[in-house]
Parts: structure tokens; C-alpha cells; sequence
């Protein structure tokens, strides 16, 4: 990959337009952030995750006598990092970017994973939608390339219709590409 080509211009003229949104963990990267409602439907999963915690800590605090209050406290600090601090965070360090020969896709928040997808090696896009993405208007993005090491690539937490005029972007670029 050619580095001049994520080199700034020195000739670019500004504009109003602020292009991508950047990360909310401050970082400088390109990259675009996903829909706000994924923010939502990670904590509704965390609830649900949550619930079973909760459930289990109730038949601990009523199968083993003497332990009133001793389980549920700490269970209790943990189902609110669960469904309180670290879906934002999960939320905070993912991000995108659409280039013209590429897909970037970053997340990770105890392990950060960057992944780049040359169009090139793209072999089929699928956009999915499970039941709840489809309550929240929200797909998952997955690009599936050529070769055995990481051969499809996932992108959650996009607009539905975002993800489909991405899927029509990257297309657009192979068949450029392959004329």
C-alpha cells in the first residue's frame, strides 16, 4: 500500500464539511463511528446477560444459608460495569473507514484489532439483520475475501440503509477494478 496516499494534501482547500466522525476515545484515526443506536441494543444484550447473572446470585443467596447479601453485592457491581460502563466503551472503540481500495475495520477494548480489506480479495458481501437489529434499523456488515486467515470480516452497529449503500460503494469499486 502506498503511504503517500494517507499523507494530508498540502493543497487541499478546507470545507465545512467535517467528514467522518472521529472515535469518541480521542483517537486520531480516520475512521467513522457507528450508529448511536448500537450503543442501545449492546446494552439491552447486557441486560439480558444481566437477568441470568441476577437469577444465579438469587438461588445462591437462597440455596446456601447465612450468605444473605454476601452474593448479590458483588454481582450487583458487576451487572452495572456490565450493562452501565462497558458497552459505551465497546461502543467508543469501533470504527470504520470506506476508501476507495479498501475496507478498515477497528474494535477491541482489552484486545484492539485492525483489519484492512483490499478490495481485491473481496469474494461476496452479505448484510444481515437479526431480530433485534431489525427493532433497532441496525445490520451487520460482513465482507468475506479470498484466502483461509481471517476470511470474512464483520462490521455490527450500522444503519441498515448505510450498510446496503456500502455494500453497493464496495461493489461499485470491484467492478471499476476488474474493467
Amino acid at each position: 500500500m502506498d503511504e503517500t496516499q494517507d499523507a494530508p494534501r498540502q493543497d487541499a482547500v478546507p470545507t465545512d464539511d467535517p467528514g467522518p466522525t472521529p472515535l469518541a476515545d480521542g483517537s486520531p484515526d480516520d475512521l467513522t463511528q457507528l450508529d448511536p443506536r448500537y450503543k442501545t441494543m449492546m446494552r439491552l444484550v447486557a441486560g439480558l446477560f444481566a437477568i441470568v447473572l441476577l437469577v444465579g446470585a438469587t438461588i445462591a443467596e437462597l440455596a446456601i444459608p447465612g450468605w444473605t447479601g454476601v452474593v448479590w453485592a458483588p454481582v450487583l457491581l458487576v451487572v452495572a460495569y456490565i450493562v452501565f460502563y462497558l458497552p459505551m466503551r465497546r461502543y467508543a472503540t469501533r470504527g470504520y473507514s470506506l476508501a476507495e481500495e479498501r475496507l478498515r475495520v477497528v474494535r477491541g477494548v482489552l484486545f484492539h484489532s485492525d483489519t484492512i480489506v483490499p478490495f481485491g480479495r473481496v469474494q461476496h458481501i452479505d448484510v444481515d439483520q437479526g431480530p433485534l437489529e431489525r427493532g433497532f434499523g441496525l445490520a451487520t456488515l460482513t465482507v468475506h475475501t479470498a484466502g483461509s486467515h481471517n476470511a470474512s470480516v464483520s462490521l455490527p452497529g450500522l444503519a441498515h440503509e448505510t450498510a446496503l449503500a456500502m455494500r453497493e460503494d464496495i461493489r461499485a469499486a470491484i467492478r471499476r477494478d476488474t474493467r
